[in-house]
């Protein structure tokens, strides 16, 4: 089974696959997204609990949540799920991005970005369900 790999050398730059497919300025939107996402997470709670939503609708903040958590783990992992999937990497400037050539690492990819998407899943399924379940 593979693992979800972290770089070592924070300021390593360099391409491993099914570890680190991005380099800084991407981390930087990654994290920028995963805030902006956990921001709609507590807005949307806010506003379910002031409108006195039922405990079901309070999942929707599953979607948010889930955002959320694939924009802080593909920062802290320095690997972007979507680039995995189109077999891209990016280590230069925002737009960069080029062609993974090698097969056997394009594989490495897309199983390090369903391990990816399968965290966020998670992460955005627990969220919901403990705020579901909240006496408010």
């Amino acid at each position: 089974m593979t693992t979800i790999r972290m770089v070592d050398d924070p300021g390593s730059a360099a391409y491993r696959a099914g570890a680190c497919n991005i380099g800084p300025a991407e981390i930087r939107r990654r994290r920028d997204a995963g805030i902006a996402a956990a921001v709609a997470t507590v807005l949307l709670a806010v506003v379910l609990v002031a409108i006195g939503a039922p405990a079901w609708a309070r999942l929707l903040v599953f979607f948010p949540a889930a955002g959320a958590a694939v924009g802080f783990l593909q920062a802290r992992f320095r690997f972007c799920a979507a680039y995995a999937i189109q077999g891209v990497r990016n280590f230069g400037p925002l737009g960069g991005a080029e062609r993974v050539a090698d097969a056997a690492d394009h594989r490495a990819d897309l199983r390090a970005a369903a391990r990816l998407v399968a965290l966020s899943t998670v992460a955005g399924a627990v969220v919901a369900i403990v705020f579901a379940l909240l006496p408010l």
